[in-house]
């Protein structure tokens, strides 16, 4: 389980450290794509493969499946970590979140996302604006 909010810093060449709370849980790899909401999604090797799996039994003739799958596996990435713990974000993946010099790594039960610094402060900024709307909706599923 992934939980947590680290602030690390992004070289030039684009390493960027995780975690070693988080290193232990994904292994010796991992898969980072685009997220949503203009983060990226790290995924354990196997939640990753549960995912894509998933979203390939979806129907290729819903134009929202496809545009879903394009966003998710077309920019996936293998990882792995170097000596340092650091992996590698690909150029196209930074230029997608905004990623440059600092980023934000949370979290989130069964993924982990990264973020730019600035737009995580942004994001979370409006989630403590909305917090009650937010948490009486969930209510209504549920949680």
């Amino acid at each position: 389980m992934f939980i947590g909010q680290y602030e690390h810093s992004v070289d030039q060449k684009g390493r960027f450290a995780i975690p070693s709370k988080f290193r232990k849980d994904l292994g010796s790899g991992a898969v980072i794509t685009k997220g949503l909401d203009g983060c990226l999604f790290l995924f354990t090797s196997a939640k990753w493969r549960k995912m894509a799996e998933g979203i390939g039994k979806l129907p290729v003739t819903k134009a929202s499946a496809r545009q879903y799958a394009r966003l998710i596996l077309s920019s996936a990435s293998e990882v792995e970590f170097d000596s340092q713990g650091r992996i590698l974000i690909p150029q196209f993946l930074r230029e997608y979140s905004g990623i440059s010099s600092k980023a934000i790594v949370t979290g989130l039960f069964d993924r982990i996302e990264i973020w730019d610094k600035k737009v995580w402060t942004t994001t979370v900024k409006k989630i403590d604006k909305e917090v009650g709307e937010i948490a009486e909706e969930l209510s209504e599923l549920g949680v």
